[in-house]
């Protein structure tokens, strides 16, 4: 009886076109927003065949069980949840790919998108417009949800830099909230790098060719509930996306977030090591190995928050990730002086010996704490 009514059900729909287009919002922690998100597209998008796909990162707060909710009395509401990875453009990228309409918007789950501008997104792919990009700053928009002074400041220097390196004709290059066409961005997919928060940057610059792309001016209303997730942090991933662009991505961007975090703790394990030579009696040998642990320490955490920030290590797996960082960091420095030594004895150069030595060191450090301290779920 149960296969009867799971083949009998959806008979109906066997042969029907496949929606115009997918709405793809990548969320964690919006469960308020879900289910008054979904009622306002369904009246904003009255006589288009459309479906909405949340992409949620495993949110402790339900998101999944509520959209989940709201996809079983209407088919055009989908979910995805995704376990043991984060992150918004990865979400983005997994979303639209899992559609078949013939164009995919991305919003944000806040509320705080103007899901009535679709429309008019719609109307302008069907111009012959490559991107079309919902902007807080052109001119008749409104940045009102920017609600307090850092967050401004923030979007409006990720927006400065994204000018200045891409010269793409985009007011506002950090926004959430655009449309292009499915065929485009399934040419485009496998050329982005699907990491940070900030994906519209990512696809601009990841097209073969140059886009036209068109903005449309609307009103970014405050949150209505929920937490934002915009942070010095979101503009660190976005800097270092920019960089990734402009070197072909030869290198990275992970390992040139790790290598610039062990620059940092060089200078933190020197400033422990001054501190404990004018504070406290100390042999040399002593105060090497704390400044040691501490700049282990420092690395780790700052790799953790900044360079794996989509596969953040918590609780019992923090602890145990930071043993296996240590442990791995204290092999890479034997094989850093080891190396160093041969080399030098071997007549090459001080500066020489030790950079290679370094660099050798790092490469270790790097390849062997992404297999075994971050390693994906």
């Amino acid at each position: 009886m149960v296969l009867e009514a799971v083949f009998a059900e959806p008979a109906g729909q066997i042969g029907a076109e496949p929606p115009v287009l997918t709405v793809v919002v990548p969320c964690f922690n919006e469960r308020p927003n879900v289910a008054p998100l979904a009622h306002r597209l369904a009246a904003a998008l009255d006589g288009i065949a459309w479906e909405v796909v949340f992409v949620d990162d495993d949110s402790p707060d339900g998101t999944t069980e509520e959209a989940r909710r709201l996809a079983s009395g209407d088919s055009r509401i989908r979910c995805i949840r995704r376990v043991g990875r984060r992150g918004l453009s990865s979400a983005v990228i997994e979303g639209a790919l899992s559609s078949s309409a013939h164009f995919i918007a991305v919003m944000d789950g806040d509320l705080q998108h103007d899901e009535t501008k679709l429309r008019l997104m719609l109307d302008a792919l069907d111009s012959g417009v490559d991107l079309v990009v919902g902007s807080r700053f052109a001119e008749g928009a409104d940045s009102a949800g920017l609600a307090s002074a850092w967050r401004l400041r923030l979007s409006e220097a990720g927006i400065r830099l994204a000018q200045r390196v891409s010269a793409l004709p985009l007011s506002d290059p950090m926004s959430g909230f655009f449309m292009l066409p499915r065929p485009l961005f399934e040419e485009i997919a496998p050329r982005l790098t699907g990491k940070g928060f900030k994906i519209l940057l990512d696809i601009a610059l990841s097209a073969p060719r140059r886009l036209r792309v068109a903005e449309i001016p609307f009103r970014f209303t405050p949150r209505v509930a929920g937490e934002s997730k915009l942070d010095i942090l979101v503009i660190a991933q976005f800097g270092a996306l920019l960089l990734d662009k402009l070197f072909g991505g030869l290198l990275p961007l992970r390992f040139l977030s790790f290598a610039g975090v062990g620059t940092l703790g060089v200078f933190v394990h020197l400033a422990v090591l001054a501190s404990l030579r004018g504070l406290v009696p100390i042999s040399f040998e002593a105060a090497q190995a704390l400044a040691t642990v501490v700049a282990m320490i420092f690395n780790f955490q700052l790799n953790n928050l900044v360079t794996y920030r989509d596969q953040r290590l918590r609780d019992a797996r923090y602890w145990r990730g930071l043993l296996v960082f240590m442990v791995v960091c204290g092999v890479g420095a034997v094989a850093n002086i080891g190396i160093a030594q041969v080399l030098y004895r071997g007549h090459a150069g001080w500066n020489a010996a030790g950079a290679v030595g370094a660099a050798i060191g790092v490469v270790w450090n790097y390849t062997v704490s992404a297999t075994l301290v971050w390693r994906a779920r």
